[in-house]
């Protein structure tokens, strides 16, 4: 009975490793147990600005009460287009209108499946009129668009690749 006992102690005190056995288990801690997504482009467009404006200040709250952390976020210039209504079988105008197109990016990193999931139910869920919403992985070619080109210094470059090219 003695020996028993003993022998039952033994087994109950082992240690079970879950990780590896020459590594610590705080290392395991920080990471995350669901997948992550690459760094991900929350794109918002829509006609109005005041709207628009709106939509992605709820999109910086909910991402504050998901727990995802916004890396970036930036306006793009308003894309203008004039359309035209044309009388029947003539080119004569009948009315005119300018319509400008405003644009909005925000970049989110390391976002777990799971919590995106919520966040685009969410986003989708809340959709003003007006509003489209695409999300996608990031491009680095929209930081190009981001940027308006300096034409002086474009001129410059030329000009000073003009004269290497005499010389």
């Amino acid at each position: 009975m003695i020996r028993q006992r003993l022998l039952a102690t033994k087994t109950s005190s082992a240690k079970f490793y879950t990780g590896s056995l020459y590594e610590p288990d705080y290392l395991e801690t920080g990471k995350s147990k669901f997948p992550l997504l690459p760094t991900i482009n929350v794109q918002i467009k829509g006609y109005n600005y005041p709207v628009l404006e709106c939509y992605q200040s709820f999109i910086h709250k909910l991402a504050n009460v998901v727990q995802i952390d916004i890396d970036n976020g930036w306006p793009l210039p308003p894309q203008e287009f004039t359309i035209q209504k044309y009388k029947t079988g003539t080119t004569t105008i009948v009315s005119k209108y300018y319509l400008k197109i405003y644009e909005r990016n925000i970049q989110m990193s390391e976002v777990s499946s799971i919590k995106c999931s919520v966040l685009i139910r969410a986003l989708e869920a809340a959709l003003p009129q007006g509003v489209t919403l695409n999300i996608n992985i990031y491009d680095p070619s929209l930081e190009e668009k981001r940027y308006i080109p300096d034409k002086e210094l474009i001129d410059l470059k030329l000009s000073l690749d003009t004269l290497k090219n005499k010389t």
